[in-house]
C-alpha cells in the first residue's frame, strides 16, 4: 500500500501519491465493516465526517464518505471544522467518525483520523483490525476501482444522501460551542484582546468567531486558507509571527493552533511562549485551588519538563507519567479517573469534558482564567506574563530531530545512549525516541544549563547517525 501504515494517529501520507482516493474509499468500507460491524444505519448516521482546509482534503473526504457509504453507513458532513469537533460530534450523536487531515505537517501531505463510537481513540486492537481489513478491501488484484470512479460514486452519494444529515452538522457546531460556554460556567472574555493564529488550518474561521462571541477582540492572523499554507510559517509549530503580533498591538494572550486544531500553544502578553507544559501547570494549580482537580492529580508523558513535576510538587499536585502520545494520557485519564493531562507539545485533555486534545477548549479556559486573575479573582491582579512566569520554572531542554534512516533504534545504540546518559549524572534527563508520526528520531536533553544540554544532545546526535539510525 506504498508504504502507508494505520496506527495511533491514523494514516498519514503523500496526498495522491501515497494516500489518494481509491485508498481513502477502501479505508471507509473498512473502518465501517471494523468499527461499527458493518451494520447498515436506519434512521441515524454510523459516521461524521471533518477535514481541514488542505488542497487534497475536499477529494480524499468525499473518497472516504463513498467508502463509508458503500459499507452501509450514512454520514454527516461537517466541512471544515477541527479534529476535536469530529471527535465531540461522534460523542454527542453516538456514531464513530473520520478526520480528514495530516494535522502539523505541510500541506502536501494528509492523512485520516478515526474515532471508534462516541468519538474514542481506537485501540490498538482496533487498529489492527482496521488495518487488516483494509488490506482486503479493493486495493489488489483487479478490484481496484479508478480514482474517477471513486470521485463519481462519491459525488452520487453526496447528491442522494447528504441533504438531510447537513442540519445535523449545524446542530453540532452549536451543541459544541455551547459546550465551551458551559465549561467557564457561562462567563465571558469580555475586556481580553486575543491574538488568533489559525494555521491557515482546521480552525481559521471557528476559533476566531467563537472567541469573539464569547465576548474577546480579536486580532486574527493566519486565518485565509488557500489550500496550500497550512501550517506554513505560522500556527504551532511556528509561534513567531505571533509573538511578534501580541507584543505589536498589546493583546492579552496569543493562541497558535496547528493544521487541525487538537493541540495550542499560547503566547503571554509579554510575548514568551506557554507550551502545553506550562498550560498544564496553570490549569491544573487554577483547577486544585478551585476544587476541580480530580484527586488532586495531572497526567502527563515522559517528554515534560522536569520544572513541571518540581511546580506540581510544591502545590500539593501528584502526576501520573505516561509514554508518549496523548492516546497514552487519555487511558491514564480514563484509568484513574482524573480530570487533566496533557502533553508538551500543546495536546491538552480536560478529561471530564472531551475524549482527546482540544486546541480551542484550552484557549477558551486558557483565556478564561486570564480573564479572571486580570480582574483580581483569586488575589492580586496579574498579567498572562506573570501568571505564566509564575506558574512553573523550566529546566533547560533541547529537543532535537535526527533524519530516522531506518528508523529503528537497535539494542547497541540504546546501550550507547544509556552509558552517556549515566555519565552525565542525576541533574541530567536524556529521551532518545522514535517518532510516531514523521521520519524521525527525537532526542530531547535536560541539564542544568542550556548549553549542557545542548552539548550532550550533539553527542546523543552523533552516536544516532554513525550507528546508522540517523
Amino acid at each position: 500500500m506504498n508504504g502507508l501504515s494505520f496506527g495511533t494517529d491514523g494514516m498519514r501520507g503523500s496526498a495522491f501519491a501515497e494516500l489518494d482516493e481509491v485508498v481513502a474509499h477502501a479505508l471507509g468500507q473498512a473502518a465501517n465493516r471494523v468499527l461499527t460491524g458493518g451494520a447498515a444505519c436506519v434512521g441515524s448516521a454510523c459516521w461524521a465526517v471533518g477535514r481541514d482546509t488542505r488542497e487534497s482534503s475536499p477529494a480524499l473526504a468525499r473518497a472516504l464518505a463513498a467508502g463509508l457509504r458503500a459499507a452501509g453507513a450514512e454520514v454527516i458532513d461537517l466541512g471544515v471544522v477541527p479534529t476535536p469537533v469530529v471527535a465531540f460530534a461522534a460523542g454527542h450523536l453516538g456514531t464513530a467518525g473520520a478526520m480528514v487531515s495530516a494535522s502539523h505537517n505541510p500541506w502536501h501531505d494528509n492523512g485520516v483520523k478515526l474515532f471508534a463510537t462516541g468519538g474514542i481513540k481506537l485501540s490498538d486492537a482496533a487498529q489492527a483490525a482496521v488495518s487488516q481489513c483494509l488490506a482486503d478491501v479493493g486495493l489488489t488484484h483487479g478490484d481496484r476501482p479508478s480514482a474517477a470512479d471513486v470521485l463519481r460514486r462519491g459525488e452520487a452519494d453526496s447528491t442522494a444522501e447528504r441533504a438531510a444529515p447537513a442540519d445535523e452538522s449545524a446542530r453540532v457546531l452549536d451543541a459544541y460551542e455551547a459546550s465551551l460556554a458551559d465549561a467557564i460556567d457561562q462567563r465571558t472574555l469580555d475586556g481580553l484582546h486575543l491574538v488568533v493564529d489559525g494555521a491557515n488550518g482546521a480552525s481559521a474561521s471557528l476559533a476566531p468567531e467563537v472567541l469573539r462571541r464569547l465576548g474577546a477582540q480579536v486580532t486574527a492572523l493566519s486565518c485565509d486558507p488557500d489550500g496550500r499554507n497550512i501550517n506554513d510559517g505560522c500556527g504551532s509549530v511556528s509561534p513567531g509571527s505571533l509573538q511578534a503580533a501580541v507584543v505589536e498591538v498589546g493583546a492579552d494572550v496569543g493562541l497558535a493552533f496547528d493544521g487541525d486544531g487538537d493541540r495550542l500553544i499560547a503566547v503571554d502578553s509579554g510575548g514568551q511562549v506557554i507550551d502545553g507544559d506550562r498550560q498544564m501547570a496553570l490549569f491544573a494549580v487554577d483547577l486544585h485551588e478551585r476544587g476541580l482537580l480530580a484527586d488532586n492529580t495531572l497526567v502527563v508523558t515522559v517528554m515534560s519538563n522536569l520544572g513541571l513535576h518540581r511546580a506540581m510538587a510544591e502545590a500539593g499536585i501528584a502526576v501520573v507519567q505516561t509514554a508518549v502520545g496523548d492516546r497514552a494520557v487519555l487511558e491514564a485519564l480514563d484509568a484513574g479517573g482524573h480530570s487533566l493531562g496533557g502533553e508538551q507539545s500543546g495536546h491538552v485533555v480536560f478529561g471530564r469534558e472531551a475524549t482527546t486534545g482540544d486546541g480551542l477548549r484550552s484557549a477558551v479556559h486558557l483565556a478564561d482564567l486570564v480573564a479572571r486573575r486580570a480582574a483580581g479573582s483569586g488575589g492580586s491582579a496579574l498579567s498572562s506574563a506573570a501568571l505564566a512566569a509564575q506558574a512553573m520554572q523550566a529546566a533547560p531542554q533541547v529537543l532535537r530531530n535526527v533524519p530516522a534512516g531506518s528508523g529503528l533504534l537497535t539494542d547497541e545504540i540504546q546501550r550507547a545512549i544509556d552509558e552517556i546518559a549515566a555519565e552525565a549524572g542525576t541533574d541530567v534527563r536524556v529521551l532518545v525516541r522514535a517518532s510516531g508520526t514523521e521520519p524521525v528520531i527525537r532526542v530531547m536533553v535536560e541539564a542544568s544549563t542550556e548549553r549542557d544540554a545542548a552539548i550532550l544532545a550533539d553527542r546523543l546526535i552523533e552516536v544516532v547517525s554513525a550507528a546508522g539510525a540517523g
